[in-house]
């Protein structure tokens, strides 16, 4: 277990141009993220449990949860454990009559299985140096501060003449006598 990394979920992720989501996790004790692609469903599996919504019948997640307790066997842990071909696999890692049993799963499903289960997510250390991310470091301040001083160019002449138009139209408003084209109202 040495060779495992536990992280967090930082938060999912909604990309606009796709149906699909990203779960971020960060390293418990650094500043190390690992982003993983699952689907709509599956984010919403995982944002119901961490947001301890109560449901009227169990969503599947909680019935593998409930599965696992009417056998007497507890969720331990859940492991990502490979990264192959961007493909992660995972692990649901449970205790069963005094043994530990190794379940093949897609990560989404056992990150949400673990949010329900309540037990830590751990990465493999090799998944974790191949695919996490740390963010970028701060750019110095003189140079953003430089960059962001800079006036914008002067408009050239024929920006000026196509805005001419809307001063034309501006010049046209009769702002200190705003009713005076509204038609009379009706008389009772």
């Amino acid at each position: 277990m040495s060779e495992m990394i536990e992280v967090i979920i930082d938060s999912i992720r909604v990309h606009l141009m796709a149906p699909q989501r990203v779960v971020v996790l960060k390293q418990a004790n650094a500043e190390r993220y690992l982003t993983i692609w699952v689907g709509p469903y599956e984010a919403e599996a995982i944002t119901v449990a961490l947001q301890e919504v109560e449901m009227i019948r169990p969503l599947t997640h909680d019935l593998i949860k409930n599965i696992f307790n009417a056998f007497g066997s507890r969720i331990v842990r859940v492991e990502i454990v490979k990264l192959q071909d961007d493909i992660f696999y995972g692990n649901i890692v449970a205790e069963a009559g005094g043994r530990e049993i190794h379940i093949d799963s897609r990560p989404s499903d056992a990150i949400a299985i673990a949010v329900r289960a309540h037990v830590p997510i751990m990465v493999h250390r090799s998944v974790m140096d191949a695919a996490g991310m740390e963010p970028d470091r701060e750019v110095p301040a003189e140079t953003n501060a430089s960059a962001r001083r800079e006036p914008p160019p002067p408009p050239s002449s024929d920006d000026t003449s196509r805005l001419s138009v809307f001063k034309d139209f501006i010049d046209k408003l009769d702002i200190d006598n705003p009713d005076k084209d509204k038609p009379d109202s009706p008389s009772t």
